[in-house]
């Protein structure tokens, strides 16, 4: 499991929950609840990382060990 920052946030410009990877640039997701968006979150993580290495582009350390929620 990678242990990678996601921040949580409502948005009300898209009248969702909006879920930030800050260490991942790009790496974003949604959802209608904090769970389901942090669901959606760790899927995008791993996409991204899954098309970091088929790109052979360089993946960053995750920061820390921990998760962060707003």
């Amino acid at each position: 499991m990678y242990k990678y920052e996601i921040i949580i946030y409502w948005s009300n410009e898209d009248n969702a929950f909006i879920a930030e990877v800050p260490e991942l640039p790009g790496c974003m997701a949604h959802g209608d609840t904090p769970e389901k968006t942090l669901k959606n979150a760790k899927e995008a993580i791993h996409l991204w990382i899954d098309t970091a290495k088929e790109f052979g582009d360089k993946i960053p350390e995750p920061k820390g060990n921990k998760l962060m929620y707003a």
